[in-house]
């Protein structure tokens, strides 16, 4: 997804990225939950990643951090995600399932825009 205006401003977005540990992605997580911009926020610890930085191949754990947003909070979402990150470049993937179940959709939608 670029950063272009979404499609569908109503469907479901997942939102990825990685962090160093637990503590980093729980605050990242409470922080998008406060904000409005995600409903849900899953943690997944326990993640290896290989990759290669600076010419060099590095091994570190890793913590995913899973985010259910809609398209319509693309753009704030990434935004907040980038600026929040303690990764210089902070990995920021973001997918849109062709199918989901209805009433999950809507919830996620009105989470994202409710205004506690």
């Amino acid at each position: 997804m670029s950063q272009n205006s979404p499609v569908n401003p109503s469907k479901p977005l997942v939102v990825l990225t990685s962090l160093p540990d637990v503590g980093a992605a729980k605050a990242l997580a409470r922080a998008l939950i406060e904000g409005n911009l995600a409903a849900c926020v899953q943690i997944m610890d326990g993640i290896q990643s290989i990759y290669r930085w600076e010419g060099k191949v590095c091994e570190e754990h890793e913590v995913l951090l899973s985010a259910k947003t809609t398209e319509s909070r693309w753009l704030e979402i990434s935004a907040f995600i980038q600026s929040a990150h303690p990764y210089e470049l902070p990995e920021i993937l973001a997918f849109s399932p062709d199918q989901y179940e209805e009433q999950y959709g809507k919830w996620i939608e009105s989470e994202v825009n409710s205004k506690l």
